[in-house]
């Protein structure tokens, strides 16, 4: 499946890629081997470029050969923010979910949108005044991993951001949880097989979720002509569990020519 979806996407990798110069990481090895770190936990890049020395299942995945060498973890970064940077981690998704389509895996008609955090890869000792200027800082006892202390200070997304990941937020997934530098990540399910068909990830400012609910529903009205649609209450769109007729979110989902699913009971 995934050599399948990458087969469809050589048009994009050739227009990324110069034609002369060192050759680069290919990028359907690139692309393989962030599936490898999601299906594996593998914390980081160069944890799987080691890896990548002695395990046998991911070099067969990757079709690597017994005495090729592995990548180097400062080029692999490189070359992963460069797919980024087309969207190709996205038509890779899409080329994906079409095969699940065109194998009658998905269904078109039920729904469920919800939302949760990703933590960002910025420390909390990072979340610094918007306004600090750099000779008012204290030379830090340790340059590797200073010593700072937040007591008594109060920090928000308006006055502070971080210096290391300026687009993650602070925030918190409910009351007495702890607060952390996270993302909005929200997703559509499809509910007959249990399939993801559209993923977002956004500043979580709060309003994301059910932004970006709405956002995913409209790119389902081309692909469906009726189709329900529920949520919980946490966020996405309001109402509880299933989406509650006249709620904002049902009057949203309508916009979208879809039909929020009736209350339970």
């Amino acid at each position: 499946m995934a050599d399948a979806a990458l087969a469809a996407l050589s048009p994009t990798f050739d227009a990324m890629y110069s034609g002369i110069g060192r050759p680069s990481i290919p990028p359907e090895q690139l692309l393989k081997s962030c599936l490898l770190m999601a299906f594996y936990s593998v914390r980081s890049e160069r944890l799987f470029c080691e890896q990548l020395d002695y395990n046998l299942l991911f070099r067969w995945f990757l079709d690597m050969g017994m005495e090729d060498a592995s990548f180097d973890h400062s080029t692999f970064s490189q070359n992963r923010d460069r797919l980024l940077e087309h969207d190709v981690a996205r038509r890779f998704f899409l080329a994906v979910m079409s095969q699940a389509q065109s194998a009658g895996l998905t269904s078109s008609e039920h729904f469920s949108v919800d939302g949760s955090l990703i933590e960002a890869w910025a420390s909390l000792k990072s979340f610094r005044p918007k306004d600090e200027k750099d000779e008012k800082k204290e030379p830090p006892d340790d340059k590797g991993n200073p010593t700072v202390n937040f007591h008594g200070q109060k920090r928000g997304n308006a006055t502070h951001a971080s210096t290391t990941d300026p687009e993650a937020r602070l925030a918190r997934k409910g009351d007495g949880k702890e607060a952390r530098l996270a993302y909005s990540l929200n997703g559509v399910m499809e509910n007959r097989n249990g399939l993801l068909v559209d993923l977002a990830v956004m500043p979580a400012d709060g309003f994301a979720e059910r932004d970006a609910a709405v956002m995913m529903l409209e790119g389902l009205k081309s692909r469906n002509a009726r189709a329900s649609v529920g949520a919980d209450g946490t966020g996405g769109l309001p109402g509880g569990r299933r989406v509650q007729p006249g709620a904002d979110g049902a009057a949203d989902c309508r916009i979208g020519a879809l039909r929020p699913l009736p209350p339970p009971g």
